[in-house]
């Protein structure tokens, strides 16, 4: 018996940081089942908890294969998994390809499943600046090869994806790029300026767009406009206020029931700050800083 508890400790410490990820995780997504079967009870047309189930299954399948991949036997397929991003992000740009929602095309429709395209292209990107970057390591100091050819593939990524439109994602996309130029070592001279002027090119694009200027001003005040562009992000605050430390109890919240729109997407912590309280709240957020941490620690052991 304690030689089999000693196994257990020493198999806990030799994967430390991919039990405490997966507890971490299942815990979370546990918690958004639960409050995602509650969310989604004013909208009868659609079961949004049992489509969550069946891409949780998915996700497990595909979590389970990329376990055991060997990252460097990917890299052969770098260039062939960046030419496939980028051409499905040009397509979810044509008409009658790319599905419009709310007036944005960022999916494609393979039947009744929509697939995000940028999502693809972000795991495109990183693996591809990875592997150039890694690849030309000795040359990182010179302005075309370590910096002009890494800032053209960034590029033309965020600027499709800036096309759909969809600012968030390509800003993400910008800055993980420019944060891995950072880490590969290319010289700050060239950096600074780039992000800079990409801060200031990024600014004027959301100033020209009258959908995110309204979303920035709105919660820039969010009291003042409360019945129009910050209508749900005010319900999301009442959502967090009623349920107190404690909360109402899963199920017996009132936001969902047609008071925050769009409840069950990422809209959905109001709620579980509404049913559970604050103190499951900072559980959450303690989750997601420990998923953080963990993968930081994690990464200092990789090759």
């Amino acid at each position: 018996m304690l030689s089999g508890l000693q196994g257990y400790l020493a198999y806990f410490r030799e994967h430390k940081e991919g039990l405490i990820l997966l507890f971490a995780s299942i815990c979370l997504t546990l918690i958004g089942l639960v409050e995602l079967a509650s969310a989604s009870m004013s909208f009868i047309r659609e079961d949004f908890f049992m489509k969550q189930v069946a891409f949780l299954c998915v996700a497990i399948t595909a979590g389970a294969i990329a376990a055991f991949i060997d990252l460097g036997r990917v890299r052969k397929y770098t260039w062939l998994m960046a030419v496939v991003a980028f051409c499905l992000l040009v397509m979810v740009l044509v008409p009658g390809i790319g599905v419009k929602v709310n007036g944005s095309r960022r999916w494609l429709g393979l039947g009744p499943v929509r697939f995000q395209t940028s999502e693809f292209a972000k795991l495109s990107l990183v693996f591809l600046l990875a592997h150039y970057l890694s690849c030309n390591q000795r040359k990182i100091q010179s302005f075309f090869v370590g910096f002009g050819i890494p800032c053209l593939i960034i590029g033309l990524f965020c600027g499709l994806i800036l096309i759909e439109p969809d600012f968030g994602t390509a800003f993400l996309c910008g800055c993980v790029g420019f944060c891995m130029l950072f880490y590969s070592g290319v010289p700050l001279k060239f950096l600074i300026p780039t992000v800079l002027m990409g801060l200031l090119l990024f600014a004027i694009g959301v100033s020209l767009d009258p959908v995110r200027l309204q979303r920035i001003t709105s919660f820039m005040d969010v009291e003042a406009n409360r019945q129009d562009g910050a209508y749900q992000l005010w319900q999301g605050i009442l959502g967090f206020a009623s349920g107190g430390l404690k909360g109402a109890g899963i199920g017996n919240g009132r936001q969902q029931i047609f008071f925050l729109p769009e409840s069950h997407t990422d809209f959905i912590f109001p709620i579980i700050g509404e049913e559970l309280g604050l103190v499951c709240t900072v559980i959450i957020a303690l989750l997601y800083l420990t998923i953080f941490i963990v993968g930081m620690l994690g990464l200092r052991k990789a090759p």
